[in-house]
């Protein structure tokens, strides 16, 4: 496996040096909960150490296409696959927009396709170099035209998860709605038809079977799936 980034090495290293682990301190693992104390602790001077650094322009390094692990990329088990039938599956863009949008996975397909090939990281410990290919999150926004209040992005998936960014992140140019794994068809496993992926967040942010995207001015109580039960909520590389 190729060594991290000089980008994630000094996130890294700066959060260790302050005393903190944006993995290790915060999460115990995909599918466990860590303890409300300390995510409620931790978490709001977290979060702003976690915004500092990121940059929303600035690309993530990526890995050359021979260092995919084809076979590297976990699926989790308590995941309940829903049954979605492509030729019918609509993206709704709404919320604070001047243009909602509902696109087609062929309509998805015809904008220009965005491919990256990054590492996949899991509060659990496990990583994976994965080539996506998709759509960038930034152009779609853009077509359904923000408003300037909108400052969040809600995700709803198929089977009930959902998630929510900051809108930096979520603009970020490798922040990607993708629809291809390694240069194949996205199996519905991973998140087929279309799912998130972007390199500057942990798995659990990165939603898969996303059917609705909606922007809002602030966060609502609900948060996200796991960030309820306790995950820290900008979930940052």
């Amino acid at each position: 496996m190729f060594p991290d980034s000089p980008r994630l090495w000094q996130r890294r290293q700066f959060l260790q040096l302050s005393g903190l682990s944006s993995i290790g301190l915060l999460l115990g693992g995909c599918g466990l909960v860590q303890s409300d104390i300390i995510g409620k602790t931790f978490e709001p001077f977290n979060q702003s150490v976690e915004a500092l650094l990121l940059n929303p322009q600035k690309l993530v390094p990526e890995f050359p296409a021979s260092a995919i692990e084809p076979n590297a990329l976990i699926i989790n088990t308590f995941d309940s696959t829903p049954n979605i039938d492509p030729k019918a599956f609509r993206l709704i863009i709404d919320g604070e927009v001047n243009r909602p949008l509902n696109l087609s996975l062929e309509q998805l397909q015809i904008m220009p396709l965005s491919v990256m090939t990054i590492r996949h990281v899991c509060v659990e410990g496990w990583a994976a170099i994965v080539q996506w290919g998709g759509v960038r999150l930034r152009d779609l926004v853009a077509l359904a035209k923000p408003k300037a209040n909108a400052r969040y992005v809600y995700f709803k998936s198929a089977d009930g998860y959902y998630e929510s960014w900051d809108m930096p992140s979520a603009l970020h140019p490798q922040t990607l709605m993708v629809y291809q794994k390694n240069g194949n068809p996205l199996s519905v496993e991973n998140g087929a038809p279309l799912r998130l992926a972007s390199p500057i967040k942990l798995g659990y942010k990165q939603s898969k079977w996303v059917t609705r995207i909606t922007l809002v001015p602030e966060l609502l109580p609900e948060k996200g799936y796991w960030e309820d039960q306790g995950y820290e909520w900008f979930g940052g590389l």
